[in-house]
Order: C-alpha cells, then structure tokens, then sequence
C-alpha cells in the first residue's frame, strides 16, 4: 500500500516531478498532462493521480478535490490492480448530451446533419463508473450502445467563445451514452431514453491533455468490434460545442459534455461486456444486466 515513511517521501517526489506540485503544496489552477482517478481501496472514495507504464500502473493518493479545493500529494500510493476506480467524476449539475455529430452516424440513423447541435440532458444519477452494470429498463427491449469522447468542465462559464474554450476545460474522460433507442423513437423528449439510471458509464479516467483534433472513438461488444471511428469525423469540435452548449446555460465545474458517436451502434443484451475507448485516454468496460 506504500504507508511507510520512506515510500511516501518517494510518492510525493514523484507526484512533484509529473505535475509541479509539492507534496505541501496547493493547486487551485488547471493540473497540466496527468490522468485523475476517483477510486476506492476499501474505504472511502478518493482522487488520485495514474502513472507509470501500462500494467504496472499506480495510483498517487491526493487530498482534496480537483474542482473545488485545489489538492496536494499524500504520499500514499496503490496499485492501479489493487484499487476499484469509480466514475471520475459526478457532476453537481448536469450531463449535457449532443446529437447528431458525426455524420454517418447520423446517415446510419435515418437522418439530417442538423444546421444547429442538438443538445439533451443527463441526470446525474445516470452516471456510473468502471465496471460497474449497466442495468437494462424493464420497459425497453432495444437499448445501444454510444462510444463517446466526454469533455469535463472545470469551472463555472457562460458565453464562453471557441478560442477560449480550453481555459474552462479540466480534461476529458470515455462516456457510453448508453440509449434505450424504442423510447426515443416514440417519445419527443429524449429524457426517458437517455437518463435512465446507468445510462451513462464514465471512465477510467480525466485525461487532462488530449489532442482531440483525430482521437479514435471505439466500442467493442463481447470481443466485436462494432464503432471504429475518430473525433476528426464530429462535425462540431470540442471548442465549438463548449462555445454552443455554454450560450444555452451555464455550466459549472464537474459538469459534462457528451460529443456524440460515431457510425456503428448497436443492440445491448443481457450478460454482454461492452467496451468503449477514446485513444490518448483508455477503455471502459461494463456488463450488461436487467433486473
């Protein structure tokens, strides 16, 4: 668990070297190319900064919260295998969902590249993280998968233009905006069929530098590659959707952006594994239940 003095000193170094922050120290700006978790290792939940190689991941321990508190290193370390990582985020407010914006997603689909974003909403008891089931509603029988890049916002904004679109963003995270298609089809809100409770799996983590100009977007389903696509398809980028969205409503910190997906959603049923993956980010995986 790395609880001895001299393990935490070599924690608190390291977590100094990758983000510029003493262990002593606070941060209330923007931490620069780490990957925050939100994780447990059996109590309660906590933040942490990943790092190292692929399968030999830890998880340095910080106090505080990235969005509100600023935060400074404890010293203590796990390994990623050693922990459960939660969604990394639930937002306060809300999750704000766009249709329509990759274009063969929206051809797939029957319809028009709409001349202006379609926006919805999420409720935060959609959310749910890594791992964690995705559980059907008794009243559908046609519920999808959506691979999507999710933009999370580190402060409160309004008006806020493309240019300055960054300032505002702590860093981005995979969401499945997993969709209960019957209902949307018959229902002219989207509410029902995208808010239900684990309609929204996100995870493994906030990546806080990506190049989201040509990032793959994926999804497998039990091993089946069914979305192959790249956010160079959206027909928004991300700082024209957080320039759109932030000229509806505020957005506070923790608050979520969904980009859409891309062409190549499908059914979900009982005892699937569905997995979806942003490159420069990482995967997300989650049964499929009904109860």
């Amino acid at each position: 668990m790395g609880t001895d003095p001299k393990h935490r000193a070599d924690c608190a170094r390291s977590f100094s070297i990758s983000t510029g922050l003493g262990a002593s120290c606070r941060s209330r700006g923007r931490l620069s190319g780490v990957r925050i978790a939100r994780y447990t290792a059996g109590g309660e939940p906590r933040y942490g900064i990943v790092q190292g190689e692929k399968d030999a991941e830890r998880v340095m321990e910080i106090s505080g919260d990235p969005l509100f508190t600023g935060v400074s290193a404890t010293g203590i370390s796990h390994a990623l295998a050693d922990v459960r990582l939660l969604a990394p985020v639930i937002p306060r407010s809300k999750v704000v969902g766009i249709g329509a914006n990759y274009a063969a997603h929206v051809e797939e689909m029957g319809g028009e590249v709409p001349a202006t974003p379609i926006i919805f909403l999420k409720p935060n008891t959609s959310v749910c993280g890594p791992g964690d089931p995705i559980v059907l509603p008794p009243w559908s029988g046609e519920v999808q998968h959506e691979a999507e890049l999710a933009i999370v916002l580190s402060r409160l904004c309004k008006d806020v233009p493309p240019e300055r679109a960054e300032e505002v963003i702590l860093g981005y995270t995979v969401a499945n905006d997993v969709s209960a298609r019957d209902a949307q089809r018959a229902e002219p809100q989207w509410v029902r069929a995208k808010g239900f409770d684990t309609a929204c799996p996100l995870g493994p983590w906030i990546e806080t530098e990506l190049d989201t100009s040509c990032a793959p977007v994926r999804c497998w389903v039990d091993g089946e590659l069914r979305q192959d696509g790249t956010t160079a398809d959206m027909v928004r980028g991300v700082s024209d959707l957080v320039a759109f969205v932030s000229s509806c409503f505020t957005l506070l910190p923790g608050d979520v952006i969904l980009t859409g997906t891309p062409a190549g959603v499908g059914p979900l049923d009982v005892g699937n594994e569905v997995s979806c993956e942003v490159g420069g980010i990482g995967m997300l995986s989650n049964p499929v239940v009904r109860r």
